[in-house]
């Protein structure tokens, strides 16, 4: 899927949201805006993840500065997990935050080419560990 526009973001959430699923869904994105690299491999990845059972979700940055994580709050899962395919990925505790967050994260990311979003804290990822 090519997402065009800021409206398109809402779209690709909702999609994610809306799915005949019960569980939390993870998506990757990548900008267009960022060079790849030699291997001709994106420099960097968003993970795009929301659970329509929780009306949470998390977003997971990547680039060569490291892993990182949305920060949530205290109340929110300890290790959830999100369904790529059939592949499960599990993130930091207390990393998910309101929907309404992960959609203002997607569409900086994108209105920013591709860098870090600063609307939300992060966290260093281990994933699993």
């Amino acid at each position: 899927m090519i997402i065009a526009s800021l409206d398109g973001v809402d779209a690709f959430i909702d999609d994610l949201l809306d799915g005949e699923h019960d569980y939390s869904t993870l998506a990757e994105v990548y900008s267009q805006d960022r060079e790849v690299t030699p291997s001709g491999f994106p420099d960097h990845q968003l993970m795009v993840c929301a659970s329509k059972t929780l009306g949470l979700g998390l977003v997971s940055y990547m680039d060569a500065n490291g892993n990182f994580t949305s920060v949530g709050s205290p109340e929110t899962r300890t290790k959830p997990t999100y369904h790529f395919v059939s592949n499960m990925t599990q993130f930091a505790d207390h990393s998910e935050i309101p929907i309404a967050l992960v959609r203002q994260a997607v569409k900086e990311f994108f209105t920013s080419g591709g860098r870090r979003p600063t609307c939300l804290e992060w966290q260093p990822e281990t994933f699993g560990a």
